[in-house]
C-alpha cells in the first residue's frame, strides 16, 4: 500500500469498496463482440450526489435525465451505464429511451426511479436496441455483487485498452473512509470534459452542496487538464455517490478532517484522469506538462493545455524528436500574457530554453528520455506565482488507424 500522509492507496479496491456499494456488468448484445455493455453501480440506501456534465452543446439524453434524478433530491441510488451506443443526437426517441432505461432500472433493482442515473456511451446518432438493452437490465440484480468493481469496469469501456480504477482510504473522525473511482475513455478526449465517463464512490458522510463543491474542484483541475485529440464529446459526466455508511460527523470545509478528504478526492480524480490520457487512442506515451511562473493559476491553465493539445508537440514527442520550437510556439498562441525574454523550457531534466534562449543540449540524450513511457515538459514563465498541469498523450499512427474505422 502507498502511504501518502493524508490517505492510504488500496491497490485491490474498486467502486464497490465504500461501504454500501455493488457492482456489476454483462453482455446484453450492444457490442459486437462478446464483451461486458451494459452495468450498474448500486448503494443500500440513496447516496448523496453530485455530478459534471459535458460542455458539447449536444448533451446526450442520457445526461438530462442523470440530472433530473440528482436535481429531485440530491440522491442517487444507482447508477446504470451502456457502452456501444451513446444515445446521443437522438432527438425525442432518445429522451425516451433513456427515460425507460431509468424507469427499468428502478424496477429491477427496486429503488425509486428518481434515484437512478442512466449515461450511455459509443456511437453517436443511433437510437438504442431497446429490447437488447432492456432484456439486460432485467438481469442486472443477479450480476450486481460485492466484488463487481471488475465486471463495472469491462462494462463501461469503448476502445479503451485497459480498465481504470483506484481506491484510497482514510481517517475521519477516528473512522475508516473509503474513496474509489473508475472511468473510462480514450478518444475525443478534451479540456472541459472529455469524452470519458467518471464514477466515485465514497462511504464518507457529507452534505449534497460540499460534495458538489469537491467533485467542481477537482474537475477543474484533473479531468479538464487532459486531452487526447483536441474534441469534445456530448456524453461526457462524472458522477460521485456517497453513501455516509462510515458513520463519521458529516464533513464540511471547516471540519478537521477536510484536508484529509481533499487529498484523497483529489488523488482519485487525477489518477483517474492521468490513466485516460495515458491509454489515448494509439497512443503510446503519457505526456506531462508543468507550468509554473504564470501570471496567474488561469494562464497557466491555458498554456498548460495548449501545449498537451498541439498536434506538433503531439507527433514530436511520438518522434521522439525534442523540437523545442513547437512547444514555445504553442506557449505564445496560448492568449495568455507572456514575457516573450523570459521563459525556460525543459525536457525532463534536460533544458532546452533558458530565458527565451536555445541551449546546448545532447540529442542522444533528449531522443533516449523521449523514448519512454512518461515525457515531463516544464515550462517556466518567470512572471508570477501561477501554475498548472496537463495531461496527454502522443500523436500515432494508430489513432488515425482507429478512428478511421470506428463504426466498422
Amino acid at each position: 500500500m502507498k502511504d501518502t500522509g493524508n490517505f492510504v492507496v488500496v491497490p485491490e479496491g474498486s467502486v464497490t469498496t465504500p461501504k454500501g456499494f455493488r457492482a456489476g456488468g454483462l453482455h446484453c448484445g450492444l457490442k459486437k463482440v462478446e464483451r461486458h455493455d451494459l452495468g450498474a453501480i448500486v448503494c443500500e440506501v440513496p447516496a448523496t450526489a453530485a455530478g459534471v456534465y459535458t460542455l458539447n452543446a449536444f448533451q446526450a439524453a442520457p445526461l438530462r435525465v442523470t440530472q433530473e434524478s440528482i436535481a429531485a433530491s440530491g440522491k442517487l441510488q444507482a447508477m446504470v451505464v451502456n457502452s456501444g451506443n451513446a444515445n446521443a443526437c437522438t432527438g425525442q426517441q432518445g429522451e425516451d429511451d433513456a427515460r425507460a432505461m431509468r424507469a427499468a432500472a428502478a424496477e429491477a433493482l427496486g429503488v425509486a426511479e428518481h434515484h437512478v442515473g442512466v449515461t450511455s456511451t459509443g456511437v453517436i446518432g443511433e437510437t438504442l436496441p431497446m429490447a437488447k438493452l432492456l432484456s439486460g437490465i432485467a438481469q442486472l440484480p443477479e450480476r450486481v455483487k460485492p466484488d463487481g468493481g471488475d465486471d463495472f469496469c469491462q462494462a463501461i469501456l469503448t476502445t479503451d485498452l485497459v480498465q481504470k480504477m483506484t481506491c484510497v482510504r482514510l481517517n475521519v473522525n477516528g473512522k475508516e473512509v473509503h474513496i474509489a473511482g473508475a472511468a473510462k475513455g480514450s478518444g475525443m478526449i478534451h479540456p472541459n470534459m472529455a469524452t470519458m465517463l467518471g464514477f466515485i464512490t465514497t462511504d464518507a458522510k457529507i452534505e449534497s452542496e460540499f460534495l458538489q463543491q469537491q467533485l467542481s474542484r477537482i474537475t477543474d483541475n484533473t479531468f479538464n487538464m487532459i486531452t487526447v485529440d483536441g474534441d469534445t464529446s456530448t456524453n461526457d459526466m462524472v458522477v460521485v455517490m456517497a453513501s455516509g455508511l462510515a458513520d463519521n460527523e458529516a464533513l464540511h470545509p471547516e471540519h478537521p478532517d477536510w484536508e484529509a478528504f481533499a487529498a484523497g478526492f483529489q488523488y482519485v480524480g487525477e489518477y483517474l484522469a492521468k490513466a485516460i490520457a495515458r491509454d489515448g487512442e494509439g497512443a503510446t506515451k503519457l505526456i506531462e506538462v508543468n507550468v509554473v511562473g504564470a501570471e496567474s493559476d488561469n494562464a497557466a491553465r491555458a498554456i498548460a493545455k495548449t501545449v498537451i493539445g498541439s498536434s506538433l508537440v503531439k507527433s514530436a514527442c511520438f518522434g521522439a524528436d525534442a523540437n523545442w520550437g513547437r512547444i514555445i510556439a504553442a506557449v505564445g498562441r496560448a492568449g495568455q500574457p507572456v514575457n516573450t525574454e523570459t521563459v525556460d523550457i525543459k525536457l525532463g531534466d534536460i533544458s532546452v530554453l533558458e530565458q527565451s534562449r536555445p541551449v546546448r543540449f545532447d540529442e542522444e540524450q533528449a531522443e533516449a528520455y523521449l523514448k519512454g513511457e512518461l515525457v515531463n515538459i516544464h515550462i517556466h514563465l518567470h512572471m508570477g506565482k501561477g501554475q498548472a498541469t496537463a495531461w496527454g498523450c502522443d500523436l500515432t499512427y494508430d489513432y488515425v488507424r482507429i478512428n478511421a474505422a470506428y463504426r466498422t
